[in-house]
């Protein structure tokens, strides 16, 4: 049986973990002849007083428009590589945008990175890959970071 993706979705940080998983991607995509869509899911801030959320319009757009920016120059370094490549900004938990992606965008692959945390840290902080390998309807190839 031969293996062929034609679409890869890949979650980015701007991080190292995350890096290694576009330049994996990037990798896959040119053997396949690929699209790639990265996608970047962030949170602004909510404030919680008396059991009551407050978020504001003039919270969520710096924080949108840095995501943007970030986004927008990682979309033009892989362009250089694979020009079938576009961007998806989502905002809210990230597991919980990453998972929406993939229903809604049907990719045949995620390629994420991960930050391998272990112990305590992973416990407190939980891991977006880990939710997402497990809850993930199609396949998810996670990079884990090589540092330390």
């Amino acid at each position: 049986m031969a293996i062929s993706f034609r679409h890869l979705l890949v979650p980015v940080d701007f991080g190292a973990p995350g890096q290694r998983a576009v330049d994996t991607a990037v990798a896959l995509a040119e053997r396949f002849d690929a699209q790639i869509t990265l996608v970047h899911v962030f949170e602004a801030p909510a404030y919680v007083y008396a059991g009551m959320v407050y978020a504001t319009a003039d919270l969520f757009a710096p924080i949108e428009q840095a995501a943007r920016e970030q986004l927008d120059k990682k979309l033009a370094e892989v362009k250089t590589r694979v020009p079938n490549v576009r961007g998806d900004l989502r905002r809210g938990p990230a597991a919980q945008g990453i998972l929406a992606a993939i229903e809604e965008l049907h990719p045949d692959l995620v390629v994420m990175g991960t930050h391998g945390r272990k112990g305590v840290s992973h416990a407190l902080i939980g891991s977006v890959a880990e939710k997402i390998v497990r809850m993930s309807p199609v396949p998810v190839l996670t990079i884990r970071d090589g540092a330390g």
